[in-house]
This record gives structure tokens, sequence and C-alpha cells, in this order.
């Protein structure tokens, strides 16, 4: 079936307005810079049954970006009737950096990476803090956790709040244990702080599991997040944990299904949440996909959580 049948057919499949399905995308199967996509890239991802994709920008390259380039990626999503679920840029610059230089520098490329997402017609735009550890942005330091590093985050992000609701883009926060945005707790209260229906969350709970204790309760600390700030992710990452053999913790992340976490809990609080929001996976080799996706189906079904 060429492209434009496809988009055809998926469209006259859509759930009626008042349906409620979770959409499946998938992240890592598109070439992060998404002016080389292709058609093949697309026909791989639609024989896998995603309706989304997501893909990460190399962000020192936002200025070379041409409204054609844009026009030709969003009409190749467009003709295979899929969404751009998540855009992002990368950099490796800290928002809460304490020089004033390099927080502006950033700040640039993420208002221009927002026109690219509009222009893409991205259904959501990933930011990541960053780490004052120079080794990069998912490194821990000391200095990521005080009032002041909250203070500068809080600033910046209410620098690029009005770009972005200008251009009507919602920005989703990148959070993990090892952040600055490290507890369920932390989290909403940046996004309360910055006060903007366009700055969110990711909903990648997973990257809030941080002991032992955790993993083997998961369904009690899925419980603890989702209170938290299950409200304020739109989008959710499908991961799962593997705790490994040493003789300090070490935990994983591993294909969704083959680890330890009550996935069940974790797909029903979203759905409950964002019935129709995007669950992504992520972090896998193409050959781990067709597993993943089978997996995260099937778990979908036994917690009545219907996918489209």
């Amino acid at each position: 079936m060429n492209a434009q049948l496809f988009a055809a057919s998926r469209r006259s499949k859509l759930p009626n307005a008042g349906a409620k399905h979770m959409r499946l995308g998938i992240v890592g199967m598109l070439p992060g810079d998404f002016r080389t996509c292709v058609e093949d890239h697309f026909e791989k991802i639609r024989g896998m049954d995603f309706t989304g994709a997501g893909f990460h920008f190399p962000g020192e390259l936002v200025t070379e970006v041409t409204g054609s380039d844009t026009e030709r990626c969003r009409s190749l999503f467009n003709a295979n009737g899929m969404d751009l679920a998540q855009f992002s840029i990368t950099y490796s610059e800290c928002l809460f950096d304490p020089d004033l230089q390099a927080r502006e520098k950033v700040s640039a490329r993420i208002h221009r990476g927002a026109e690219i997402c509009q222009q893409l017609g991205g259904t959501t735009y990933l930011l990541r803090p960053g780490s004052r550890n120079p080794g990069g942005s998912w490194t821990p330091h000391r200095a990521n956790h005080t009032a002041e590093a909250m203070d500068l985050l809080i600033d910046t992000l209410r620098s690029i709040k009005t770009r972005l609701e200008d251009l009507g883009v919602i920005a989703v926060m990148e959070t993990h244990c090892i952040s600055i945005l490290n507890t369920p707790e932390t989290c909403r209260r940046l996004v309360e702080e910055v006060s903007s229906p366009n700055l969110l969350l990711v909903m990648d709970a997973i990257n809030h599991f941080e002991s032992l204790r955790q993993v083997y309760n998961s369904t009690e600390h899925f419980a603890h997040i989702f209170d938290h700030m299950g409200k304020l992710g739109p989008v959710c990452h499908i991961k799962d944990i593997a705790v490994d053999n040493g003789l300090v913790v070490h935990l994983s992340e591993t294909i969704p299904g083959e680890g330890e976490l009550d996935l069940h809990t974790m797909l029903q609080r979203f759905h409950g949440a964002f019935p129709n929001g995007y669950g992504l996976i992520e972090h896998l080799s193409v050959d781990q996909i067709p597993l993943a996706a089978t997996n995260v189906i099937r778990i979908a079904g036994e917690a009545k959580v219907p996918i489209f």
C-alpha cells in the first residue's frame, strides 16, 4: 500500500471524538536530522503498527533549517498518517548554568527549536534541564540540587515560556532521579512555579526509580509518581527496569515487559490522565523494538487500556 492510501486508511480508522485510545509511538527509528528522512523510514515504522514517532535534532543545526525542510518532513508524516509525537533538539548546555551568556545561548537555540517544532506540527517539544557536571546532561553533581540552581532553572524557563505560548507549542521537561528534577515533588514544583500551560513534563516514570525497594514495590511507587505529576505529563516514555548483579545497586533499563516493573499500573494511570496521549518506546536497538511493541500491546490489553 502506498503512503497516500495508507494515510487515508489510517484516518478512516481514527477513533471518534468520544473515544479514548492510547497512541503508541517510537523514538529511535527516524534519523536525528529530519532533513534526511525518506519514505523507507516511515514504511518500517508503519510495519510495526506505530502511529507516531519522534527524533532528536542536533541543536547546533537549528539555524540551518529552512521552511522547505520542515514542509517536506511534515508532508512525509502526513502522507503516512503518522504523528510527530515528540520533537527534541540536543544541546550540552545547562539551563541553570551560573553563566548568563551560556543560558542565553541555549535559550536562543530552544526558541528556534520551538519554531521548528511548530512548523513540523510536533505534538510535544522535549527539553532537558542539563547538569552542572561537565560530563554531560545526565550526569550527577552536588550543585544540581541547590536552591540557587532551581531559581536559575525557573528563571530560564520563564524566559522561554512566552515564546512557547506565542507559538502554541507544548514543551515537556525531561526528568530523572540524578538530575535537578529528581523527585515527583520537585518536578511538580517547577511546573507550578513557571506557571504556563505550555510548559509541562514528560511522564518518564521509570526515571524516578532509584532503589531496590522502589523497584520491588513498583505498584506503590508508580502511585506516588502519578499522584504528584500524572496530570502534568501528556506524553509517556515506556521502559522497564532490570536489577543487575553486583555488590552495589545497579538498575538498568530493559525492554518493556522483560523487567521488574508493574507496567500495567503505569499504563492505566497514564491513560486515566491522558486518554488519547502517546506512549513512546525508546532507547532500544532496532532488533529489540518488535518485542517491545508486542509486549506493550499485550500489557495494555491485560490492563484494559485500548491502543490505537
